[in-house]
């Protein structure tokens, strides 16, 4: 079994949340692979800025997901993934999609409609976690 590493971003604007549209209409998070010598803070920052354009400041940790799936480019080889997850408020709603990564679409989605339109479930809990630390993060965040 192979491992591998990720992380990526819950990144808000106002009231809104960010997401990417997979060209089969998927609607997801930044992430993407940990670079070697790379933290996994500077790969949250570095994959939302490359998937989407998006400048984005990390607040804080959200944690960690874990699943295993099969790839084909690994001859059918089961990878055990972990993906760190990190609480980021962009500097602008500006976004425009990494179409060289299968992305066709990306777009700040209001905050009341995001957990309906993100495709997997461990992603929809993590952007649960992050709008209940905007929530206690109250006045501080704008």
């Amino acid at each position: 079994m192979r491992y591998e590493t990720s992380a990526g971003g819950v990144v808000f604007f106002g009231n809104a949340i960010l997401l990417l549209k997979k060209y089969n209409g998927d609607w997801v998070l930044p992430k993407g692979k940990v670079e070697p010598l790379e933290t996994t803070r500077a790969t949250a920052i570095r994959e939302v800025a490359e998937e989407s354009g998006v400048k984005a400041d990390v607040l804080r940790y959200l944690g960690a997901i874990h699943y295993v799936y099969q790839a084909s480019w690994a001859r059918n080889e089961n990878i055990y993934k972990t993906v760190h997850w990190f609480l980021m408020q962009s500097r602008t709603m500006r976004c425009f999609p990494q179409r060289s990564e299968g992305f066709v679409e990306a777009r700040f989605v209001h905050m009341d409609r995001v957990l309906e339109i993100v495709k997997y479930t461990d992603e929809r809990k993590m952007v649960q976690k992050g709008l209940e630390q905007l929530e206690r993060l109250g006045k501080k965040v704008k």
